[in-house]
């Protein structure tokens, strides 16, 4: 997005916040909230290009609070100030229709404060006319299949108590897989604000020498208890269930937390796990649905125990608590694991025998307050045997507790370089953020099928 149109969606979105401000009745509040972006798409299978284009798309999130009742609407932002006004003014009159009719929310928060901030991350972007070229040019003779989604991601608030929040960030994924004849797969993201040819070159040529390995015949494994290396992706995927039921203040309250035995000191984790909110890369806007400004770093985990969970403004008030910045579901937004020890180079000897898993899918709870997670295995997952890569694997089910695979006795080390595995969800609009994440090395991961 050139930076005239950048600013023209400014311009307008300050300008609808003010006439808000002024159009607003006596005992009414409300928060605007905008997600924005100029992305290019690009669909690839078997390294041709299937689809293509551009999108420009903006979406307003208003909601109207008076009476300790509230509702919402949302509605097309484009940037121009009339058809813009002329959206938001009926919803307005909607909603205040709407509210009379609404029950009494006795944890109803109103927009305070006075925060504000600007932030625009300008990056290093591919041209649009070289996404194909540059992408392809190294896996022209492969099964390659995947997505590119780049441009600029704006989120901006405002609100009836006059804080005001603008984020732009230029950003990239590319969400490809590289398969075999026989349908086995090699799975990577590339991700960041500047495109970055050496990095993407050594990613594809690791993703070639694994999807070398792969041609071998596949091994089947009896279901037991086996030491597992767990690349970043897959420590990626383990982290998010944290965000479903475990690092919530909400879900702790209500006895649904995962991590319930770590928040009563039941149980503690090993002194190599730490996991910390870190916004200072500026991949994620710091505020949130309520224009409420999260530290820079939030530690959550340090050395194994819980000293922080996710507590947003209306938990806060339903449980006596502190807020701290948390958005609505209490999620992990910036995730950071700390990195451990083991190098690049010792992964392999280090773990010697066992499994190299490289992916995970389908995760879900098993058993929450136990925290429990079951899944399985996913694209280029091999068997070790002294330190040497052997064979593929068959899929296999894993069923486990994080109180295990996370737990001092079993948390051989982390790796000391960490990856970011990004989102590279596109539903509605595309995701900003990830994980920043090392690799891991653990005793005696359960496999049950």
């Amino acid at each position: 997005m050139k930076i005239e149109e950048l600013s023209a969606l400014e311009i307008s979105f300050n300008q609808l916040i003010e006439t808000l401000l002024i159009k607003k009745a006596e005992g009414e509040h409300f928060t605007v909230r905008l997600s924005s972006e100029r992305s290019q798409f690009t669909r690839f299978n078997r390294a041709k290009v299937r689809q293509t284009g551009c999108v420009a798309d903006g979406l307003i999130t208003m909601t109207l609070m008076a009476d300790q009742r509230s509702s919402f609407r949302q509605f097309p932002f484009i940037g121009n100030w009339e058809r813009d006004w002329q959206s938001a003014y009926a919803a307005l009159q909607d909603l205040r229709e709407e509210i009379t009719l609404l029950p009494i929310d006795p944890y109803l928060v109103l927009p305070s404060g006075n925060n504000t901030s600007r932030e625009i991350h300008s990056g290093n972007l591919l041209p649009e006319e070289s996404v194909v070229s540059t992408v392809l040019e190294l896996v022209t003779e492969l099964d390659f299949t995947g997505l590119y989604a780049g441009g600029v991601v704006i989120k901006a608030y405002g609100d009836s108590s006059g804080q005001k929040h603008w984020f732009a960030t230029d950003s990239f994924t590319l969400d490809y897989s590289l398969f075999t004849n026989s349908g086995q797969a090699v799975k990577g993201t590339f991700a960041g604000s500047d495109w970055d040819k050496p990095a993407y070159i050594a990613k594809i040529q690791e993703a070639k020498k694994q999807l070398e390995l792969l041609s071998h015949s596949p091994k089947e494994l009896p279901r037991g208890q086996y030491k597992t290396y767990f690349a970043p992706a897959a420590v990626a995927d383990l982290l998010t269930m944290l965000s479903w039921g475990a690092i919530s203040e909400a879900d702790i309250q209500q006895g649904n937390s995962a991590l319930a035995a770590l928040w009563r000191q039941e149980k503690q984790l090993s002194p190599k796990f730490s996991l910390k909110e870190n916004f200072q890369r500026g991949l994620v806007p710091r505020f949130n649905d309520l224009g409420e400004m999260a530290a820079p770093e939030l530690p959550l985990i340090e050395k194994g125990i819980l000293v922080n969970t996710l507590v947003n403004s209306r938990t806060a008030k339903e449980y006596s608590k502190t807020a701290n910045g948390a958005n609505a579901s209490e999620t992990l937004r910036a995730p950071e694991v700390k990195a451990g020890n083991l190098a690049f180079e010792q992964i392999l000897p280090s773990l010697d025998t066992g499994l190299y898993v490289s992916n995970l899918h389908y995760l879900n709870w098993s058993d929450r307050p136990t925290g429990r997670i079951t899944g399985m295995t996913r694209y280029a997952c091999f068997w070790v045997e002294n330190g040497e890569i052997v064979a593929p694997i068959e899929n296999l089910r894993f069923d486990e507790s994080l109180y295990r695979f996370w737990a001092e006795e079993n948390l051989v080390d982390l790796t000391n370089f960490q990856e970011f595995i990004p989102e590279v969800g596109t539903y509605e609009s595309r995701q900003l953020g990830g994980s920043l994440v090392p690799g891991m090395l653990v005793n005696d991961f359960t496999y049950t099928l």
